[in-house]
């Protein structure tokens, strides 16, 4: 998932949580703050997806 997916998935997650509170639905306040959680963990693996590849292409380039 790109990292403007991610972003949209906090976004959409705050506007619930923020709804939530709103009208006092305390379920989808926390639902709007799981959405968000999950966008921030996408993010956190994409990253590290990244930094996993960028460590392998390093490993490639010593032994070409």
């Amino acid at each position: 998932m790109g990292d403007m997916e991610n972003k949209m998935d906090q976004a959409k997650g705050k506007a619930k949580e923020v709804t939530g509170q709103v009208t006092g639905d305390e379920s989808t306040e926390a639902e709007g703050k799981t959405d968000q959680l999950k966008g921030q963990a996408k993010d956190v693996a994409d990253g590290v997806a990244d930094k996993v590849g960028d460590a392998a292409n390093k490993i490639k380039k010593m032994f070409k």
